[in-house]
């Protein structure tokens, strides 16, 4: 299964930008969102490095909140 993650943009260079998410920051492409004002602290899906759409902060909350649920009921997990 194929997982996007919402992560939070701290630093916009050109088409790239550095992201953050749960203590994990990552280096992301931004060219599948060009057309999007994006901006440092906006919130953006990413998959496989490619930030794929931005995000307000309460969808981004939302989708946490799901993929904690969806975690919690993994085998393992109790």
């Amino acid at each position: 299964m194929c997982l996007a993650i919402p992560m939070q943009i701290t630093r916009i260079d050109g088409d790239t930008a550095r992201a953050a998410s749960r203590g994990i920051e990552r280096d992301i492409d931004l060219m599948l969102v060009q057309d999007q004002a994006l901006a440092v602290g906006d919130f953006v899906i990413v998959h496989v490095g490619y930030a794929l759409q931005r995000l307000d902060p309460e969808e981004a909350l939302a989708t946490w909140r799901l993929l904690d649920e969806m975690d919690d009921g993994a085998p393992g997990h109790a």
